[in-house]
């Protein structure tokens, strides 16, 4: 393998969910910069349609609901009758819904878990057949700080995404026979729609700086070089793995 390529994703088709605005759009403009073709599925319309008009012809728009499995089946042959490949797929769309645990309600439970875990499992099996078709693919999970340490008030998020980490080592080892990597990204505080909150609240904003190691919030720039390196053959040899990248935040010790 040359050194001067292994990060080339040219030729590669890739399908990022929740991909039309924050962390989603960060990793699609990365995958696009090194030459794949990326479908995002999302469902909001109006942020669909400026992304891919920022991200240029390599970027296409599906609006699809990534919990109502016969539609994505039938977007994931779609992409795949178009192009005679799909290989990689990031399951980065997710839900943070926050109530104390003991009136945490179950419909908070099942929404957050529908979303945050179930989704990427059944996403996961639709693109299996096509990426053996291929001869191989990707699958990044977009896994949290929450997979690692608990979280004030968030037993649902907490719980999916450390089942999200799980569930990644069980495709790896049961699908690396097939040539299919899989792998998490995991984030700590990046500014989304999501962390808003937190991040426009100063003492909050505060909190979260002091326990990361390079004192500031995550920017797009910080993770669209992670997410290739996953989706490449720079990474062909990691499966099953945790890729943290989070200031340091985990790390910070007393």
């Amino acid at each position: 393998m040359r050194l001067d390529t292994m990060f080339s994703l040219a030729g590669r088709v890739a399908v990022v969910t929740g991909g039309a605005r924050g962390n989603g759009r960060s990793i699609a403009r990365g995958l696009t910069a090194f030459g794949a073709t990326v479908y995002l599925l999302d469902l909001l319309d109006t942020e669909l349609e400026t992304t891919c008009r920022e991200l240029g012809p390599l970027c296409k728009a599906i609006r699809t609901d990534i919990t109502d499995a016969s539609g994505v089946a039938e977007a994931f042959q779609t992409i795949f009758e178009a192009n005679g490949r799909f290989d990689v797929l990031f399951n980065n769309a997710g839900i943070s819904l926050s109530a104390p645990s003991e009136s945490y309600s179950q419909e908070q439970w099942r929404k957050t878990f529908s979303i945050n875990l179930d989704a990427p499992f059944v996403l996961s099996q639709l693109a299996f057949p096509h990426m053996v078709a291929s001869m191989g693919g990707v699958i990044v999970n977009l896994t949290s700080l929450c997979s690692e340490l608990g979280a004030t008030e968030n037993a649902g998020y907490v719980s999916a995404k450390g089942g999200l980490k799980m569930l990644t080592r069980a495709l790896a080892k049961d699908w690396a026979k097939h040539n299919i990597r899989v792998n998490n990204l995991g984030l700590g505080y990046f500014q989304t729609a999501m962390t808003n909150k937190s991040f426009n609240d100063p003492a909050l904003s505060r909190i979260r700086i002091g326990r990361t190691m390079l004192d500031r919030w995550g920017d797009e720039d910080d993770l669209a070089g992670p997410a290739v390196f996953l989706a490449s053959d720079a990474s062909r040899y990691m499966t099953g793995q945790d890729l943290y990248i989070d200031g340091g935040f985990l790390s910070n010790g007393i």
